[in-house]
């Protein structure tokens, strides 16, 4: 009951950190507003968007009527797209050179191995790319081969080169059709951490540095709760953000709660890398902190996360004792989707990327607008509760140094 809440919170800060995603934040207001209005159909309650309230780059405010209580939260995205899109802004022929690069150090390393024993599901989506960008290759070259046949058959002095001069122009055609496909899109964002072997390239850390600093603004201010909320690569890079804020004394002693919510992380493909130091230092101290509550939600039905992994314990960073977080639960797709809603999006491996951000038509414990814009913080919402009995917690990476 409402009336038996301890201590409701009135007012909270949330900065929101996407994955590895070009397009413009307003999406995430978009799928906020939409997919909130259908949760509080389903679950009867009152959630409400309206401008943006405070001086960040981009967010909006949402009033929500939840458990009989009045919650005012301001969410912020920590935008990094910029970043994300001149990543991206390479040509055909140097997305095959990043494709050889990246392959090269995932198998060279032994990573890839490693990885496809935790979960084949993420294995499989970055093995992808690199095998539908080959048979765009193959399948150019063999229409290549089959025109320049033809046109010998008339013109015999060109042989030797007919045909060829379509290559281009077809995996051009390939790369125009990439909304259907996401194979550029998923080798540029393999490609980002694989280029500095795990560690952060420079324009990174400047714009992690600069998320620091707005969450610990934030600290200072009357709020009652602070949570930050990863999704898919955005992750781990909270957990650097989260983890150098804390070291850095900007977390007041009786400022607001401050809490970490993980979403369909991918934590492992950069930690498994040999350079990942700075996040293996990352994820080493964080799971260990009072300062913080971090819960790590993902579900066995998303191809593209590793599900129920314990970022910090598979990555081989675990203390031997002292751990405290993260807490892993699963969203449990299977049974929070209705059986209908599941065979729609069963096989959509992308858009089920996004669901941890979507409603739910038979929820559980986990509902994203009431962690967001409910009367409880992350901590007293999820008291009591044991992580996923079918989590994986065995260390498997081979690489296990940390940053000084």
């Amino acid at each position: 009951m409402a009336e038996q809440m301890p201590n409701p919170i009135a007012k909270r800060r949330v900065f929101y950190i996407p994955g590895y995603d070009p397009i413009h934040p307003r999406r995430y207001r978009e799928l906020y507003r939409k997919e909130g209005a259908a949760q509080a159909d389903v679950s009867d309650y009152d959630i409400t968007l309206k401008p943006k309230q405070t001086s960040g780059a981009y967010g909006w405010r949402v009033e929500g009527q939840i458990e009989d209580h009045a919650t005012t939260s301001d969410i912020e995205v920590l935008v990094w797209a910029d970043i994300v899109r001149d990543s991206m802004d390479v040509g055909i022929w140097a997305t095959y050179k990043q494709l050889a690069r990246t392959a090269w150090l995932y198998i060279g390393s032994g990573a890839l191995w490693r990885l496809m024993k935790l979960r084949k599901g993420p294995v499989i989506a970055a093995l992808y790319p690199v095998v539908f960008l080959l048979v765009q290759l193959v399948l150019s070259l063999l229409a290549a081969y089959g025109l320049g046949k033809l046109i010998t058959m008339f013109l015999p002095w060109w042989a030797g080169f007919a045909g060829l001069a379509i290559v281009p122009g077809l995996l051009n055609w390939f790369k125009r059709k990439d909304n259907k496909f996401f194979a550029y899109y998923l080798m540029h964002d393999y490609a980002y951490s694989a280029a500095t072997k795990g560690s952060n390239a420079p324009e990174l850390e400047a714009r992690m540095a600069e998320f620091t600093s707005r969450i610990a603004e934030a600290l200072t201010e009357d709020v009652d709760e602070v949570l930050v909320v990863g999704h898919s690569s955005g992750a781990h890079l909270a957990v650097s953000v989260l983890s150098d804020l804390i070291r850095a004394g900007q977390v007041p002693e009786h400022g607001p709660v401050l809490s970490f919510l993980s979403l369909g992380q991918v934590v492992p493909m950069v930690s498994f890398l040999p350079e990942a130091k700075r996040l293996r230092r990352d994820l080493a101290y964080l799971c260990q902190r009072d300062e913080l509550a971090w819960v790590d939600v993902t579900a066995p039905g998303d191809g593209c996360a590793f599900a129920l992994c314990d970022p910090v314990s598979v990555s081989g960073v675990a203390p031997e004792t002292g751990k405290k977080w993260p807490l892993v639960l699963s969203a449990a797709f299977t049974q929070t989707l209705s059986a209908e809603r599941w065979r729609e999006l069963r096989w959509k491996f992308f858009r089920l990327h996004f669901q941890y951000l979507c409603a739910f038509d038979n929820p559980g414990a986990y509902d994203y607008f009431k962690i967001t814009a409910g009367p409880q913080t992350l901590a007293s919402r999820f008291a009591g509760r044991s992580a996923s009995g079918s989590r994986i917690e065995v260390p498997v990476n081979k690489f296990t140094e940390v940053a000084a």
